[in-house]
């Protein structure tokens, strides 16, 4: 229904185990290591636990994939099973004849006899569990009893149990003592955080089909908070949010929109708007005085009027450097400063970003900037650079708005500019072969964005992440050196957030 609206090839927050889908946090490899590294020292056992829907299996999955082919798989979904009901789910697994009505002695030895000629041929046997926290202790007890089925090297079938937290406190329990003990290996897998939320969702949409973010910062930062960081709970919220979206027909999603579907999917009171409405925020300034009331209510600038070339003189138009700052809030949807705006900034969540750059540069910024240009007499001026369509240029100056040529503003512009943006405060100083794959996987997210391609799932700081790395270092006219540093990485996150922009309304 909002495929086509959102320029979605599929559902991208479908809960269904879709391998296409498969996003690995830090913490998911994490947790495939440990496992991989218990059946590799051939234990008896091994244990992932984790709350519901933090992607245990997701990670069983995973591992299932990189199973080697000598290695044979039982999976049992549904453990709440006596132990005879468990033995005859293994023979059917393994697909080991069995008469009828069998006793829990002729199972015990099929089962052994189909360890012991598995091994002699070369091949591994291994029995997965999920939902183990439904095992009853006389069935785990009889799990134990088949791991003592063993080589002088190796034991002969290994087993993995995947349940929620209260697996652990049922494997405390004095009577599987003996069980516990022979854990190779043990995982607690935890939610997402709040870095990994917004590389999981765009992950998903760049699957989907979508190459432009969909989600504002602020939707983010609710989502993380709405879900707890859980994947299944992320997808329930999002696919509501989109369908909101859909019916309200609006492009892009933001805090109140998540809220609204965290409400409805998880049947929670909404939130009461921490925003004051604009009514309220003039009603406030109208006390606190002029200059409260300027800096609390929006502009209304002059509609726009087109300015011919031959004609323009911009000193009718006085504009200063605050005034110029306050256009860039309007755009933002912030109230207005009415001194140090950037030092206002950080109360919104944003931050002036300063730099030189060329007209292309700031085409490629793609956001509405405060500019220094000269005007026809020679001197230096300040405006508001909110829109740029047609080759033209509409420039804020005080209340008026101006289109400009392409022409004129590529020779008065002169390469310094001032932007709002909203940064990482977890940024880190540099991303390099050596940083942790958390960072990694991030950056090749953030540049996946920007480069409009599916990201790919990095293992390590590869030939192609560099080379991608400097690929946007020379676009953006940084040291192409293939290494993230403060301000590439500042440049990357910029570019791959939301907020007003240049080109289009909102992204």
């Amino acid at each position: 229904m909002y495929k086509g609206f959102y320029g979605l090839n599929e559902s991208p927050f479908s809960i269904a185990p879709n391998p296409a889908f498969l996003f690995l946090s830090d913490r998911h490899r994490e947790a495939l290591a440990h496992l991989t590294y218990g059946l590799g020292e051939n234990g008896g056992f091994v244990l992932l636990t984790g709350e519901v829907g933090t992607g245990k299996t997701t990670v069983s999955r995973t591992l299932f994939a990189q199973l080697p082919e000598d290695a044979d798989l039982a999976f049992i979904l549904n453990p709440a099973l006596t132990q005879l009901e468990l033995l005859a789910t293994v023979c059917d697994q393994l697909h080991i004849a069995v008469p009828e009505q069998p006793t829990l002695k002729q199972l015990t030895d099929k089962i052994a006899e189909y360890l012991l000629a598995n091994h002699q041929r070369g091949r591994r046997t291994l029995l997965v569990i999920d939902e183990a926290q439904h095992l009853a202790a006389e069935v785990l007890e009889q799990l134990r009893l088949l791991t003592n089925l063993e080589t002088d090297t190796r034991k002969l079938l290994q087993v993995i149990l995947i349940g929620q937290p209260e697996l652990q406190a049922l494997l405390r329990r004095q009577e599987l003592r003996q069980l516990a003990q022979r854990i190779t290996a043990r995982y607690h897998l935890l939610p997402l955080n709040l870095d990994e939320v917004a590389a999981y969702v765009s992950h998903r949409l760049h699957v989907a089909g979508r190459a432009q973010p969909l989600f504002k910062r602020s939707a983010i930062k609710a989502l993380h908070q709405q879900s707890d960081g859980v994947p299944r709970i992320i997808n329930l919220i999002c696919e509501r949010a989109l369908m909101g979206g859909y019916g309200q027909q609006k492009p892009q999603l933001g805090g109140d929109d998540i809220e609204r579907a965290a409400a409805e999917v998880l049947d929670r009171p909404m939130r009461a708007s921490r925003r004051w409405p604009l009514w309220a925020a003039t009603a406030l300034a109208g006390i606190t005085g002029f200059a409260a009331a300027y800096a609390l209510t929006p502009m209304a600038p002059v509609p726009p009027v087109e300015a011919p070339a031959a004609s323009i003189s911009l000193q009718d138009h006085p504009s200063s450097e605050l005034q110029s700052l306050q256009a860039l809030f309007y755009r933002w949807q912030q109230p207005l400063p009415a001194t140090d705006p950037c030092g206002y900034a950080a109360d919104y969540g944003l931050a002036c970003l300063s730099d030189n750059g060329s007209w292309q540069q700031l085409l490629q910024l793609n956001r509405p900037a405060m500019i220094r240009f000269s005007d026809e007499t020679g001197q230096t001026r300040f405006g508001a650079l909110l829109q740029h369509q047609d080759q033209r240029w509409l420039l804020q100056l005080g209340e008026q708005q101006l289109w400009l040529s392409q022409q004129w503003f590529i020779e008065h512009y002169q390469g310094q500019f001032t932007l709002l943006w909203q940064p990482n405060a977890q940024l880190p100083n540099l991303i390099g072969p050596l940083a942790p794959l958390t960072q990694l996987q991030w950056l090749e997210n953030r540049l996946a964005q920007v480069q409009q391609r599916s990201a790919r799932l990095l293992s390590r700081f590869d030939q192609p992440l560099e080379q991608a790395l400097r690929q946007f270092q020379l676009a953006q006219g940084l040291q192409a050196d293939g290494l993230a540093g403060r301000q590439t990485l500042e440049r990357l996150t910029l570019l791959a957030s939301t907020g007003p922009t240049l080109t289009q309304e909102t992204r």
